[in-house]
């Protein structure tokens, strides 16, 4: 006789083997020491989510983001400096996760932001309603006629090709979003009376002026007393803080945000610039990684902040501005995950991939999956949204798992 470890019943040995089918089969609804349904004290440990989320029956939301949403303006293949006509699109890093739960994954999200009222705000909104996520918690700021009380960002973006980078040239100072403040959201409503099961924001929100991580705080704290789970996704970029004391200020804030956070994102640089851990083994141009070296700082990380759930960074060696390797690895539950190591991806457009790379894991942990799916799915929308244009995904979630499926780049008819 095999004792049964759940304590209610021993089992014949001849007949675990059944059971492990069984609770695979019933996607570990049974337990497969006893065969009884998962409230055994047994199934209970097996199956404890590394993540607990609020129900969805008390939450309106799945999640939502708060951070800045601009209009970019792109030259296609041409380069801003010489380009005469550019498309439009909106994009935001927290925003473009929102957008990606929302289209891709079909989860109810929202976006915290505020716009001036003028026609391009109302391009902003038209552009996000578009995809999905809903506006009922923006701040609209009255229009002064040209912009000098608060305006809308623009972002201009050229995706590189070959030796050629990207580059992005952001016009966004003053912005209405970058003038939000303690106060000016109610936070009660958002993650109260209304419910959100996760909370998003990253460090271009908190970088935009020296209210907006106050704001990232206070939305923090509050979603946190309502059992609401917190990421944050570093996101790094100079250009937002060179004229306001560059890495050693994004330190500053990011570690005192960090301490709200239950699941932190980022990738080499980020963690490097923002929190100050060194990888090692990566170069000044961030063009190899080695998984092993990245395995090593997120032990550090976790060790000195015991608050986060998990952590999860890109891996991206950059051979060409349309060739990359790509994968991602998760830190949860005390173990290192690894997603698929994706040689010579071909990219079309990076910007974004990122942001969808955050969007896919967390759609993994709104659905309970394991740490290691979770990883999957977020490299694989990370993979998928960088083959199109715009900060935003085209991915739907059949090509999502399709490519977590082993599936490839045949014609699908």
């Amino acid at each position: 006789m095999f004792p049964g470890k759940c304590g209610l019943r021993p089992v014949k040995i001849q007949y675990l083997a059944l059971g492990i089918l069984l609770s695979r089969f019933y996607k570990n609804m049974i337990c497969y020491f006893c065969f009884s349904n998962r409230s055994c004290a047994f199934s209970e440990r097996k199956n404890m989510a590394v993540i607990e989320l609020r129900p969805e029956t008390e939450c309106l939301w799945d999640e939502v983001s708060l951070g800045e949403v601009m209009i970019r303006l792109d030259p296609g293949d041409n380069r801003i400096h010489t380009s005469r006509q550019f498309a439009a699109w909106e994009g935001g890093g927290e925003y473009n996760v929102a957008r990606g739960l929302r289209r891709c994954f079909n989860q109810r999200t929202a976006v915290i932001t505020s716009f001036v009222d003028n026609p391009v705000g109302r391009l902003l909104e038209d552009l996000i309603l578009q995809g999905g996520v809903d506006m009922r918690y923006v701040k609209w700021l009255p229009f002064d006629g040209i912009g000098r009380k608060a305006r809308n960002g623009l972002n201009f973006t050229e995706k590189g090709f070959g030796l050629r980078g990207a580059v992005g040239c952001s016009d966004r100072g003053h912005t209405a979003a970058s003038l939000l403040k303690k106060g000016d959201i109610d936070w009660e409503r958002v993650f109260g009376k209304d419910g959100a099961r996760w909370f998003h924001c990253g460090g271009i929100f908190a970088a935009l002026s020296a209210t907006t991580a106050d704001v990232t705080i206070e939305a923090m704290k509050t979603a946190k007393k309502y059992g609401t789970i917190v990421s944050y996704d570093l996101n790094y970029r100079p250009s937002l803080w060179k004229d306001i004391g560059g890495a050693d200020k994004a330190q500053s804030v990011n570690r005192e945000i960090a301490k709200y956070v239950d699941v932190m994102i980022g990738n080499e640089e980020d963690f490097t610039m923002s929190l100050g851990y060194e990888v090692e083994g990566v170069d000044d141009n961030l063009s190899t990684l080695d998984p092993a070296n990245f395995k090593r700082m997120i032990e550090r990380v976790m060790k000195d902040y015991p608050n986060f759930k998990a952590v999860a960074t890109t891996l991206r060696g950059v051979k060409t501005a349309t060739l990359n390797d790509w994968s991602a690895v998760v830190y949860a539950g005390g173990e290192f995950h690894q997603a698929s190591d994706r040689q010579n991806t071909e990219i079309y457009d990076r910007v974004g991939g990122g942001d969808s790379f955050a969007s896919g894991l967390i759609y993994g942990f709104l659905k309970g999956m394991e740490p290691r799916m979770c990883v999957e799915y977020g490299a694989a929308h990370g993979a998928l949204a960088m083959t199109t244009p715009g900060d935003t995904t085209m991915a739907t979630l059949k090509e999502v798992e399709k490519l977590v499926g082993g599936g490839s780049a045949r014609v699908d008819r």
